[in-house]
């Protein structure tokens, strides 16, 4: 592992240019009449997912950039930090915020997940037995005032045809940024306490692409309890996918996610695609959810995995650790 990611930093130093190549994506050709039932539930589909997709309306305030960033020696992607006043509600892995320019209402804000550590402090686990009673008070008390922090995010976005006012965004620029939003990955419910009869013991991390921004925060979070073999702490695996190796961001921190215990397994796709950078592919091919069918899952009870990617990736891997007889509830996702 040692001499691919060595491989990776070499790639990634000798060349940052960007590539003109674009995904291709297929449409069934095969069409069917609508019967009335299913143009009803397609309806309350869509209401469901128009209701998931934007939750709350936003409140804007004020970002700073501090940097924009190539981050992957295609240039398919960059890395973006900005600059904001008050960070305290960021407290979970996997939220995100909406971004749109500074005072611009035609432009459609983009969603994005926080790449960096939470920076606010997260509540205390409430006891099981005092949950309710603590609910309920916590809902007649109201929300606690705090004390704005600011505080510095990044974000790692895939460049496309829509968003190059966000991606050739300037230091010293400035955007709006909403509310923190979502509930991110619900790590302190699902793999602590005694929620499930078995303890978890390992954790398993999937990305593709720029879905590897909010798994990247769980693993500087410190949330996860993970820590290098033989320390006493949680085992982890991040099995992370790519098309080529001149695709992949964060390589430079690799060897840092092993020293805090995660073993880190790159997958490409596209081996045989040429690389600008000259780099050639020596590891694991293939797709992620193949990996993890050749690799296995070997304590699944004792298990729990975050996810993040493209639909095909994360319904496979969910399928496939289900089977194994991971918990369900321990299969989780930030969206």
């Amino acid at each position: 592992m040692k001499i691919l990611i060595a491989a990776l930093l070499a790639s990634a130093a000798s060349a940052f240019a960007p590539s003109s190549s674009r995904a291709v994506y297929r449409q069934s050709s095969l069409l069917e009449v609508p019967t009335a039932k299913t143009l009803n539930n397609v309806a309350s589909r869509r209401s469901i997912e128009l209701f998931m997709g934007w939750g709350p309306d936003p409140i804007w305030s004020t970002g700073a950039v501090e940097s924009n960033i190539q981050a992957c020696p295609s240039g398919s992607c960059i890395s973006l930090k900005l600059n904001v006043d008050d960070g305290t509600g960021f407290i979970y892995p996997g939220q995100y915020v909406q971004v749109k320019p500074s005072g611009d209402t035609d432009i459609k804000p983009v969603f994005l997940a926080i790449a960096s550590a939470p920076t606010g402090i997260p509540p205390k686990p409430t006891p099981a037995g005092k949950k309710k009673a603590q609910n309920e008070a916590d809902e007649a008390a109201g929300p606690e005032p705090s004390t704005p922090v600011p505080a510095s995010w990044e974000f790692l976005i895939k460049k496309t045809d829509n968003n190059d006012w966000l991606t050739n965004i300037q230091p010293g620029q400035s955007v709006d940024v909403s509310q923190i939003m979502g509930g991110g990955f619900p790590i302190q419910e699902n793999f602590e306490g005694f929620k499930y009869d078995f303890p978890t013991q390992n954790i398993l991390l999937f990305a593709t692409g720029s879905g590897i921004a909010p798994i990247r925060s769980a693993i500087e979070s410190k949330q996860l309890n993970i820590a290098p073999s033989g320390s006493g702490g949680r085992t982890a695996t991040l099995y992370y996918g790519v098309k080529t190796p001149d695709d992949m961001p964060y390589v430079s921190k690799f060897a840092q996610w092993e020293e805090l215990g995660v073993q880190v397994v790159p997958v490409i796709s596209r081996p045989d695609f040429p690389c600008e950078s000259g780099a050639v592919w020596q590891g694991r091919t293939g797709y992620v959810q193949n990996a993890l069918e050749e690799d296995g899952v070997p304590i699944p009870r004792n298990s729990g995995a975050l996810l993040c990617g493209v639909k095909g990736m994360c319904e496979s891997v969910k399928s496939t650790l289900a089977d194994s007889g991971m918990f369900e509830g321990r299969i989780l996702f930030n969206f």
